[in-house]
C-alpha cells in the first residue's frame, strides 16, 4: 500500500469513528438471589425521594428482566448524570406488581441500591442512593424475602 492508499483509510476509520454515537449513559444492576425462575424482575431508577422505592409512577425509568441461574440483569440506557436509586422486585406471578400481605409486608422478593434495608418499612432513598457520573454503572443488588 502506498502512502497515499494509507492516508485515505487512516481518514475513512477517523471518519467511521465520528460518525459512530457515543456510548450511551448506563446503569446495568445484576440481581442475584432470586429463589425462583418463575416470573421476572421488575425493576425502577429514582431520582429523587419522592415515591421511592414503592411508586412506579414516580421513578425516571423502568426495566425488566427474564431469570436466569438465580440472577436477572436490568439495564437502564440514556441516562444523564445524577444522583439516582434503584428499587427491584421479583414479580413471581406475573401480575405486575409486588403482592404484599394485609400488613404491607412483601410477599415476594424486593432490593434496593447498595442493598439497603429499611427498619419497620422500606429502605429510604437516602441509604440507597448513589452517585451517577456517566459512562457505564454496574451495580448488584441482593433480592430478599422477607
Amino acid at each position: 500500500m502506498h502512502a497515499g492508499g494509507l492516508v485515505l483509510g487512516l481518514v475513512f476509520v477517523a471518519a467511521h469513528a465520528l460518525s459512530q454515537p457515543a456510548p450511551e449513559n448506563t446503569i446495568r444492576v445484576e440481581i442475584d438471589g432470586l429463589r425462583s425462575a418463575r416470573g421476572e424482575v421488575r425493576c425502577s431508577l429514582y431520582a429523587s425521594a419522592e415515591g421511592f422505592p414503592t411508586r412506579d409512577e414516580k421513578a425516571v425509568a423502568h426495566a425488566r428482566s427474564s431469570i436466569a441461574d438465580g440472577r436477572g440483569i436490568c439495564v437502564f440506557a440514556g441516562i444523564a448524570p445524577g444522583r439516582y436509586a434503584v428499587a427491584a422486585y421479583h414479580d413471581e406471578n406475573g401480575n405486575g406488581r409486588l403482592d404484599t400481605n394485609f400488613l404491607g409486608i412483601p410477599r415476594e422478593g424486593v432490593g434496593a441500591s447498595k442493598n439497603a434495608k429499611g427498619r419497620f418499612g422500606p429502605p429510604r432513598f437516602g441509604d440507597a442512593a448513589f452517585s451517577f457520573r456517566g459512562g457505564r454503572l454496574e451495580l448488584k443488588i441482593a433480592m430478599r424475602y422477607l
